[in-house]
């Protein structure tokens, strides 16, 4: 990450993360079954993070968080049992984490890294799993490669990484993406008003295809696996929010894993990257 996209960043996820999710995720992890048991099901990162029963591997284990960001799943994991540490770049991040280990009684309280990642002075070999949630693709790719050297030397030899993570495996569907409006997004045919969107981005222009997380997890894991998803659910867009669309996303997250990964791949718009064996 360059020095002026390392500091778009930073501003970004301050403004963005401040101590009014606080009783957002008290409420949600006093709530913990319900709440997982509905975001597990409908919302992609959750469902992709939790894929194959991950919360219930979750008690006792030593877990890094990088870019922990709005801390809910910080949160979680460390109200499922787990001993947890998150990092992130933005301040905000180290203060909610200061409110919520205040207000609710975590086996492990939570611990803040803050700062640059590579940066953290941690002990080599300690950790059962590293988790990344939507946080690879906000790093240029010598930086990436970076971070996944780093995440092999803090995981023990039977740990883990999970990242969920954006995928592009067709080019004319991202063509199409960049003309579809979403959010605070506009089309590229708005061509001032999206020009104005790019500058203030804080996402690098990089690649997200399968093949290149394969690769790049090759150089420090011994075996790595590619999930593809929102195959189908990517779907639910055309749907207002309510309970028609939660129905819509729960059937497809399930009918899409039957269906033949070479097609799954191929309209993957989200991926699971799971990294294990860490090789120095």
């Amino acid at each position: 990450m360059s020095t002026e996209n390392q500091n778009k960043n930073k501003e970004h996820y301050d403004r963005l993360y401040n101590d009014g999710q606080v009783s957002n995720i008290l409420h949600w992890v006093n709530n913990l079954d319900t709440f997982l048991n509905s975001v597990t099901t409908t919302e992609i990162s959750w469902f992709a993070i939790y894929k194959d029963n991950f919360r219930d591997r979750l008690a006792g284990k030593k877990v890094l968080e990088m870019g922990c960001g709005d801390c809910t799943n910080a949160a979680v994991m460390a109200a499922l049992g787990a001993e947890v540490y998150a990092n992130d770049i933005a301040d905000s991040s180290g203060r909610i984490i200061e409110r919520l280990n205040e207000n609710y009684e975590f086996k492990h309280p939570i611990k803040f890294i803050s700062g640059d990642f590579i940066k953290n002075n941690l002990e080599g070999n300690q950790f059962d799993f590293v988790i990344g949630k939507a946080f690879l693709h906000h790093l240029e790719i010598p930086l990436e490669e970076r971070f996944l050297k780093e995440t092999a030397r803090l995981l023990i030899p039977d740990g883990e990484a999970r990242f969920f993570e954006p995928a592009v495996n067709l080019q004319f569907l991202d063509v199409l993406r960049w003309h579809v409006p979403v959010g605070n997004r506009p089309s590229k045919f708005q061509k001032e008003k999206f020009r104005e969107w790019k500058n203030n981005d804080p996402h690098p222009d990089r690649s997200f295809s399968s093949k290149h997380f394969e690769i790049a997890g090759r150089k420090f894991f011994k075996e790595v696996e590619i999930h593809p998803l929102v195959t189908l659910e990517r779907f639910s867009r055309l749907y207002k929010w309510g309970e028609k669309k939660n129905r819509f996303k729960q059937w497809a997250l399930k009918a899409e894993q039957k269906l033949p990964y070479v097609l799954n791949r191929s309209l993957t718009r989200s991926q699971l990257i799971i990294y294990r064996k860490p090789q120095l």
